[in-house]
């Protein structure tokens, strides 16, 4: 079961990435029906963004962008999750772009000793100086344990905002590209890494069922499940700003979003990156909501 009731936060910002559509992932859910899908009856919480202060300049000091606009939005995120939190219920973010998770795992912080299962194709632990764009969703794995630059790393004194060992990356099908391109290897960490190749060699129940047990078998207080829409199969959803091929079924999701749920070791879950602007007939955004409604049948 949930640990409380679900209550949707739509927080649509898009300041990691780039205004080219993701900020209508939250709206276009909800447009096919995903609050009645899963039964929600709470209001729907707009957590309000900063979008318009968008600018594609790299900050010289970071060599990120929109570090000023970042740090505050992920402030006023920071306090919607507490309070959703406080209030315990079960918040399920609505993104924007993977640099929400600076918000909701420095609002963990405050709590205790949080986890992470981040499913994603990509590694997003680039450093800021090796990015190519300076977009903070390179690199949010990176910044959430910690690596970057204080500015986002150390939020209100309470980095890092998740430790290495209890953060479990599901999915990366983009170890070639981060080689090519430098990036710091995420397997040099205490990270837990299961690619999407090794999920397909080990198949999907024996990689949750050890997943299930890496949850259970530590002290932190409870997990964040973050679900980057990208790690979904390029066949099935092409709708993302940075394309791969390969990944997960839809099946395959709801494996592990389905069994990680019930479990109680689940705080809350986010989902990104789904860019419906790249959508035209919106047929992507209505099997992401119905793998959703399936995927949280408890």
């Amino acid at each position: 079961m949930l640990r409380g009731l679900p209550e949707i936060l739509l927080a649509p910002s898009i300041l990691g990435l780039s205004p080219a559509g993701t900020q209508l992932l939250g709206e276009t859910l909800l447009k096919a029906g995903l609050a009645e899908r899963l039964g929600i009856t709470l209001p729907v919480v707009e957590v309000p963004t900063l979008n318009h202060l968008y600018s594609r300049e790299r900050d010289p000091a970071t060599h990120c962008l929109n570090v000023l606009a970042l740090q505050d939005f992920s402030a006023t995120l920071r306090q919607a999750v507490t309070r959703c939190l406080d209030q315990q219920h079960f918040p399920l973010v609505l993104g924007g772009d993977c640099s929400i998770l600076l918000g909701i795992m420095s609002s963990l912080k405050k709590r205790g000793r949080y986890g992470l299962v981040f499913m994603d194709a990509h590694a997003d632990f680039y450093e800021p100086e090796k990015s190519t764009t300076g977009e903070e969703a390179d690199m949010d794995l990176a910044l959430v344990t910690g690596r970057g630059p204080e500015e986002l790393t150390d939020m209100e004194q309470l980095g890092p905002y998740v430790q290495d060992e209890l953060v479990i990356h599901l999915g990366q099908r983009d170890q070639e590209e981060t080689i090519r391109y430098g990036s710091q290897e995420i397997r040099d960490t205490a990270i837990t890494c299961i690619s999407f190749n090794e999920i397909q060699q080990r198949g999907i129940e024996d990689v949750t069922a050890g997943v299930l047990e890496q949850l259970n078998g530590t002290d932190a207080a409870g997990y964040w499940l973050h679900y980057d829409a990208d790690v979904l199969s390029d066949d099935i959803n092409p709708a993302v700003d940075y394309r791969l091929p390969g990944g997960l079924s839809f099946a395959e999701a709801e494996h592990i979003i389905s069994r990680l749920l019930p479990s109680g070791r689940i705080a809350g879950i986010s989902i990104t990156v789904f860019n419906p602007a790249l959508d035209k007939d919106r047929h992507i955004g209505r099997d992401i909501t119905d793998s959703l409604a399936r995927a949280f049948r408890l």
